[in-house]
């Protein structure tokens, strides 16, 4: 699509509730100003409210608005505007230029947004409608670390637990949130029911489980140490706070193997995709699947993450992008003899974390 074609500019200061919109033309002046509410009614009228207030083909529109995805980046793209996003810091920048006072209001910021993409379009970043497969990709990525995190969160409370009634517990396994840990455990709750557990139990949880780093005598033996001096109560209340968390915990671990068989899966969807673009004679030199995948310290989790988060630098093949994106590219600030090298801190968090992690591995295992 040719951008240099673009006649009309509009900016939206999206809300929860009403979207402001203000339209500009080539010239600079203010055409028309708007509220629309938030719903498939609301979103319509404001395209709708475009196309008649300018009389121009929706490829002749440009919109800026401050964030890179949501319902209303959705619509203009199905619509065919051209759709520009812009960092809210870089908004602020371009606020003082209308007004010094430090003034804000959502009218205000939608003019600002117009104005600024009429005079400075490169500062903002045009946006594309993304692919269904990385859509998901990235929902079912980001409830992936969602529920890690919960994860951790309750392997934490198991722990707090044991230390307060059951410490020679803590010395089996490091992972407390793990399936065949939680069977031990209701196997013996407490010490006492320790002392009565036989060694075929433990053993068959073993061997269910494939747990071969520890045998069934080493864990008898770490369970049957001497036990703490507790107040009456204190073992039954802990057992029961314990048998709460590992319901949750169960349950989350098994949402985690569903995700992690999801994330595969629309991963080889998008391998089979740039398999039919090769098919389709666009024949792709590189493809990002592969490559990714054959590099060490990518895993599923690094690997979802670069393709749900960065599926569009990584289509480019823009890798300033990507390394502005996940934080590895410094900040120099220099002035005369002054000059420092500094950590990016405004970056994608979430792929900051994924490239770190894949660095530390790798130079593990490279």
């Amino acid at each position: 699509m040719v951008t240099e074609d673009v006649e009309w500019f509009a900016g939206i200061d999206w809300a929860s509730q009403t979207h402001q919109v203000c339209l500009v033309d080539a010239g600079g002046k203010i055409v028309g100003e708007h509220g629309f509410a938030h719903g498939g009614a609301g979103l319509a009228e404001l395209c709708s409210w475009l196309l008649t207030m300018t009389r121009a083909a929706p490829t002749a529109i440009a919109v800026a608005i401050e964030v890179p995805h949501g319902p209303i980046v959705e619509v203009l793209l199905e619509r065919g505007f051209q759709v520009y996003a812009i960092n809210p810091k870089q908004l602020d920048r371009f606020r003082d230029r209308f007004t010094v006072a430090g003034a804000k209001d959502d009218r205000r910021d939608a003019h600002v947004l117009g104005d600024s993409l009429r005079t400075d379009r490169h500062c903002f970043r045009r946006l594309s409608a993304e692919n269904a497969n990385v859509i998901e990709l990235r929902e079912w990525s980001r409830m992936s670390e969602d529920l890690q995190q919960e994860r951790n969160r309750l392997a934490n409370r198991v722990r707090e637990q044991l230390w307060r009634y059951y410490p020679q517990a803590l010395a089996i396994s490091d992972d407390l949130a793990a399936d065949w840990f939680l069977q031990l455990w209701a196997a013996a709750p407490t010490p006492a029911t320790a002392r009565r557990l036989r060694e075929s139990t433990v053993g068959g949880i073993l061997k269910r489980h494939r747990i071969r780093r520890i045998t069934a005598a080493e864990v008898l033996a770490s369970l049957r140490q001497k036990p703490l001096t507790v107040a009456p109560g204190t073992a039954e209340a802990a057992s029961a706070h314990i048998r709460t968390v590992a319901q949750r915990l169960t349950l989350v671990n098994r949402q985690i193997k569903q995700a992690h068989h999801r994330l595969d899966a629309l991963s080889d969807r998008i391998t089979e995709n740039e398999g039919d673009s090769d098919a389709m004679g666009q024949k792709s030199e590189q493809r990002d699947v592969t490559i990714l995948r054959s590099l060490p310290g990518v895993g599923r989790i690094v690997l979802a993450t670069l393709l749900a988060e960065a599926s569009e630098p990584l289509r480019r093949r823009d890798y300033r992008t990507l390394r502005t994106l996940s934080g590895v590219a410094p900040v120099t600030r220099r002035s005369g003899k002054y000059c420092i090298v500094v950590r990016r801190q405004a970056c994608h968090m979430r792929l900051r974390s994924a490239v770190y992690h894949w660095a530390r591995v790798a130079t593990q295992h490279d």
